[in-house]
C-alpha cells in the first residue's frame, strides 16, 4: 500500500492498519477481530457492559473497500460466494496492555488472523503513542553510535560476513578477519549460523579474531567493528557480550526470531555494545501477500525493544524480495518513531551484494547511513579479499560521487577486476 501515509497516533491509542480479506459482511468482520483482539469473544458474556467496552474495547477506526475477489487466498472452513478485500485500521488504549512490548504484540497480531471470518489478513503499519516509545529502551547506539565507535564518520559502512558461513576452525576465521582489516573494513558479522558449535566454539573465537582485530587497530588507530553472533538463552547472551566486551569488542548479534521480544528487550538492557539485529526467518512471515507482515510495523517491534542495526535485504538480493520492498524496508528503519524519541536504527543491505548495488541502492536510499555488507562480493575477489574490500569502497566513491562505474574502474584496478566477476 505504497500510497499509504505512515500511521499516526496523537490520542495516547495504539494503532494498527491491516490489509483484510473475508468471505463475510466487512464491518461485521471488522468487529469481530476488534472484539477477539479487546474485550469480547465467541459470544456475548454478562461482565462485557457498554462501560466496559467503552473503556477497554477495540475500535474499529477506518474499514475501505478495495476490492472483492471470487476465492479466498487462505484456506477457509465457510465457504462464500464473493470475498471482499479492505484497508482496516484498528487502535486499542494501552491501558489494555501497559507499557509491554510482548503483549502489545499478541494485542496487534495475535488470534485475528486464525478467525474464521478472515480469508486473509496482513498487518501494514504500526503506531504507539509517545509515552509508549519513551517507555521502551530503543536503540543505545542507533547510526551516530555506531559511526563513531567504527570510526567512520560520513559514507557507508563497509562491511561482509565471514564466508564459508560454517566450517571454519576460530584460527581460520582469524586469518580471514586479518586480511579483511590489512583491506581496510569497517564491518565484519559472523554468518547468522555461526554461534557456539563444537568445531568453532564461540569463546576461543572471539579471542582469536579479536587479538587481530586488537593489533591491528594498535597498529593502525582504527578498529574494525565486528558483530559475534551471540543468539542463545538470555544468560548465554548476557554471558556472550560480556566476553566481547571483555576482549575489546564493539559489536554484538542476535537473530532476532530465535530469541524473541523478551530476550532482545533482555539483552539491550544489560548491552554496553550496539545490537546487529538479523532477521532470518522473516520470509515465513512475509512471503504470502495475504498473510503475516510488512516490514514497517515489524522493524518498528524491534527497535522499539533496542535493536541498533536491522537487515532489510538487498538489491537484486539472491532471495525472492523485490528491490522496491527492500528500498521501502530501508525507509522504514530510518524512519523516527516517534517526535521525542526517534528510535533511528541502521539499515543493514546483505544478501548476494556487490558493488554493482552500490549507486542504484544510493540513488534509491538518497542517504549512505547504511552498512552494505558483501560475502562472496568481497571474499570471492579474484585478486584477493584486501582488492575486494578496495572494489567495493571504489564503487560506493563512485555512487557518491554520480560517477558510472565503469568510468571510475578505469583508474581503479581492484574495481575494474571485480566487475569482471561481479
Amino acid at each position: 500500500m505504497a500510497d499509504e501515509a505512515p500511521l499516526r497516533t496523537d490520542d495516547g491509542r495504539v494503532r494498527a492498519r491491516y490489509w483484510l480479506e473475508t468471505g463475510d459482511d466487512p464491518q461485521r468482520a471488522a468487529g469481530v477481530i476488534a472484539g477477539e483482539q479487546s474485550s469480547g469473544t465467541f459470544t456475548a458474556v454478562p461482565g462485557e457492559t457498554a462501560a466496559l467496552k467503552e473503556r477497554s474495547g477495540a475500535r474499529v477506526d477506518r474499514i475501505d473497500v478495495i476490492g472483492h475477489a471470487s476465492e479466498p487466498s487462505l484456506p477457509v472452513n465457510v465457504r462464500s460466494d464473493r470475498y471482499t478485500r479492505c484497508i482496516l485500521e484498528l487502535s486499542w488504549p494501552v491501558a489494555n496492555f501497559g507499557h509491554s512490548l510482548p503483549n502489545l504484540l499478541a494485542t496487534v497480531a495475535g488470534n485475528l488472523f486464525e478467525l474464521r471470518q478472515v480469508s486473509g489478513l496482513r498487518i501494514l503499519d504500526l503506531a504507539v503513542p509517545q509515552a509508549f516509545a519513551d517507555a521502551c529502551p530503543g536503540p543505545a547506539f542507533g547510526i551516530a553510535g555506531t559511526r563513531a565507535l567504527a570510526q567512520v564518520p560520513s559514507g557507508p559502512l563497509i562491511g561482509t560476513i565471514i564466508k564459508p558461513s560454517v566450517g571454519l576452525s576460530p584460527r581460520e576465521t582469524a586469518d580471514t578477519v586479518r586480511e579483511l582489516v590489512a583491506g581496510g573494513i569497517d564491518f565484519i558479522k559472523d554468518d547468522e549460523l555461526q554461534a557456539d558449535g563444537p568445531h568453532c566454539p564461540f569463546y576461543e573465537r572471539v579471542r582469536a579474531v579479536m587479538a587481530v582485530v586488537n593489533d591491528a587497530a594498535g597498529r593502525s588507530g582504527r578498529k574494525a567493528m565486528v558483530a559475534f553472533n551471540i543468539t542463545g538463552e538470555i544468560d548465554e547472551m548476557r554471558r556472550r557480550h560480556d566476553l566481547v566486551l571483555a576482549q575489546g569488542g564493539t559489536c554484538v548479534m542476535v537473530s532476532l526470531n530465535s530469541v524473541g521480544l523478551t530476550g532482545l528487550l533482555a539483552l539491550r538492557r544489560h548491552a554496553q555494545l550496539p545490537i546487529h539485529a538479523h532477521r532470518n526467518g522473516w520470509g515465513y512471515l512475509s512471503r504470502c501477500p495475504a498473510l503475516g507482515w510488512d516490514y514497517a510495523p515489524w522493524q518498528a517491534l524491534w527497535r522499539l525493544a533496542g535493536a541498533d542495526h536491522l537487515h532489510v535485504n538487498g538489491l537484486a538480493n539472491k532471495f525472492s524480495e523485490p528491490d522496491d520492498s527492500v528500498i521501502a524496508a530501508a525507509r522504514a528503519v530510518l524512519r523516527p518513531l516517534s517526535a521525542g524519541k526517534p528510535m533511528v536504527a541502521m539499515p543493514v543491505f546483505s544478501s548476494g551484494q556487490t558493488g554493482l548495488q552500490a549507486a542504484p541502492t544510493y540513488a534509491a536510499l538518497g542517504t549512505t547511513d547504511l552498512i552494505h555488507a558483501a560475502g562472496g562480493g568481497i571474499l570471492g575477489h579474484p585478486g584477493g579479499i584486501a582488492a575486494g574490500v578496495s572494489a567495493m569502497r571504489s564503487a560506493w566513491d563512485a555512487a557518491v560521487a554520480g560517477v558510472p562505474l565503469a568510468r571510475h574502474a578505469a583508474a581503479h584496478p581492484a574495481l575494474a577486476q571485480a566487475m569482471e566477476v561481479w
